[in-house]
């Protein structure tokens, strides 16, 4: 069986799958793994950049479910920080019910995500901060999130190498929300790139960057 060309379309299956091997590597942490360690590269610890992914993955389905969704703004709900610094969010995991149950958490929101990707036409339009986008770019969105967030919290884990994403989902939404990034570049590194975590041969690292997740004619 061929693997998906990246020029093939990011499906509400590759957000499910995403959002598995990224559960799968955090559930390989230590038992004395510290999560409230410095996610890499981030001003927020382990769990709360877990938490992050879990509310980018609601809020992204939540973005696709009102029957018109709104296209210049976020759906209305209350965002708000638990500490001066922390991420804005809508979601967050109840403590008491440990890393598994944070872990659940993600799953739960991912599994949202999948279901409004498969079930919404893709003729719908939704607001983004980085412009009005369909159910595959949410889905694209998402799984970048998955992605390069869990990068960061293994790396602030210490446990960078059990993570290592398949190269054709990297390079399915590297077509789809990056169109200015290198295609001759091994898809892994070129998302990292992409997103201000990575270096390239022959590119120069990035201060600032953003996905484009306007649909694709």
């Amino acid at each position: 069986m061929s693997m998906p060309g990246p020029q093939e379309p990011v499906t509400a299956q590759d957000v499910t799958h995403a959002v598995r091997l990224a559960v799968a590597a955090l559930r390989a942490a230590p038992a004395d793994a510290d999560w409230t360690a410095k996610a890499d590269g981030l001003d927020w610890d382990c769990w709360e950049t877990v938490e992050h992914l879990a509310d980018d993955l609601f809020a992204y389905a939540a973005q696709l479910g009102p029957e018109t969704p709104p296209l210049d703004t976020e759906v209305p709900f209350l965002w708000y920080r638990r500490r001066h610094g922390g991420p804005s969010n809508v979601t967050f995991a109840d403590r008491e019910a440990g890393v598994a149950g944070l872990l659940q958490v993600v799953e739960s929101c991912g599994a949202l995500l999948t279901g409004m990707v498969a079930t919404t036409p893709s003729t719908v339009r939704a607001h983004h901060g980085w412009g009005v986008s369909d159910p595959e770019g949410f889905a694209a969105m998402g799984i970048v999130e998955t992605l390069v967030h869990t990068y960061d919290i293994v790396g602030g884990l210490g446990i960078r190498d059990v993570w290592d994403p398949p190269a054709d989902l990297c390079a399915r939404v590297l077509h789809r929300l990056f169109p200015d990034a290198p295609t001759d570049t091994a898809p892994w590194p070129t998302l990292l790139w992409a997103t201000g975590r990575g270096e390239l041969p022959g590119q120069a690292r990035l201060d600032e960057w953003r996905w484009y997740g306007a649909p694709r004619a």
